[in-house]
Parts: structure tokens; sequence; C-alpha cells
């Protein structure tokens, strides 16, 4: 929701500033996909909403949940996100901060969508060919769609590369139609 995103926002930028200025962005990103997927549980979230439990206890359950390896920041920041009454944001607030810490990095989000699952090999080789027509290291999320029919389905910031059997399908048939 854009509105979710737009409240995690302020939140996502004082976990950045925070984590950078520790120089600790990995383990804060670390800790930000362990709290998210806390704060994604059902139980957790019927935990967060129930108006019978404390701001002290929904803070203690997600410590405890979260195995106490989180550091005195982290602890403050979850703190301050209980007393808000944020918890429930944290997916999007970690999907901010992982953004900013690769725009930070210098690295790029890249969605690969294949018609069949693609070896190491192949995927190393598209790897380093995206990596240097987009000059930049990539994070690649690799997904099986059988819908392609053939081929892959590219995906790097705004930018997508369709060598897809439907995508080319599609194109003959917008052509024909002309």
């Amino acid at each position: 929701m854009a509105e979710n995103v737009t409240v995690a926002r302020p939140y996502a930028d004082a976990a950045f500033k925070l984590a950078r200025g520790e120089g600790a962005l990995g383990p804060w990103s670390e800790a930000m996909d362990r709290l998210a997927a806390i704060a994604a549980e059902p139980a957790i979230r019927a935990c967060i909403s129930d108006p019978n439990l404390s701001d002290d206890q929904i803070y203690k359950l997600i410590l405890d949940v979260a195995d106490d390896g989180l550091g005195t920041e982290l602890r403050n920041f979850v703190r301050v996100l209980v007393d808000n009454d944020r918890l429930q944001l944290l997916p999007e607030i970690r999907d901010l901060f992982v953004q900013q810490k690769n725009e930070h990095e210098g690295v790029l989000e890249a969605d690969i969508a294949s018609a069949f699952p693609l070896d190491d090999a192949t995927l190393a080789t598209m790897k380093a060919v995206l990596e240097k027509r987009f000059k930049a290291s990539l994070n690649v999320n690799v997904s099986i769609d059988p819908e392609l029919i053939g081929g892959v389905r590219i995906a790097v910031g705004d930018e997508v590369i369709d060598a897809s059997v439907r995508g080319k399908l599609a194109n003959m048939a917008a052509a024909l139609k002309n």
C-alpha cells in the first residue's frame, strides 16, 4: 500500500542513518529481515493488534522471538516502533531500508523470471553480462514462470528485458494487427 510506504519511510530513513553511522549496514539488514519476518507472522500480528497486551509485553515478545541478538540501537528502534504502533510496518520499513542500503553500496536488484530452472553456470553468465550492462553489482532474484513458455524476462530497476517466447509472440501479434 502506498500509505504504508509513506508512513514507513521516516522509520526506514532513521534506521538507515543509524546503521550507516555505526558502520553496520550488513548486520542491520539481517536484523531487519528477521524483524520483518517476525512481524509478518500471523500469531505475532494478532498479538500486536491485541488491545489487552501492553507495549512492554509486545516489546518483550518481539525481543524474545528475535532471539536477543539485537544491539542497543536496534532494541531502541524496536521500542520506538512499538511505542508508535508501527510494528506492522516492519516489512515495508525493511524494503525501504534495503533499497537505501543498495543505493548507498551501488547495488541494483535484478528479478529474473525464467520458464525453466536455470543452472548455476547460466545464472552466473547472465549476472556477469547484466552487471556489465548496468555498470553495477546486482542482487539477483530468480523465479520460475511457466507462462513465459521459454526464455527469460529480466527486470532491473525500471528497465525490463523480455526475451521470453510469450513476449516475442505478443510482439508478433501486435505487429500483425498493425
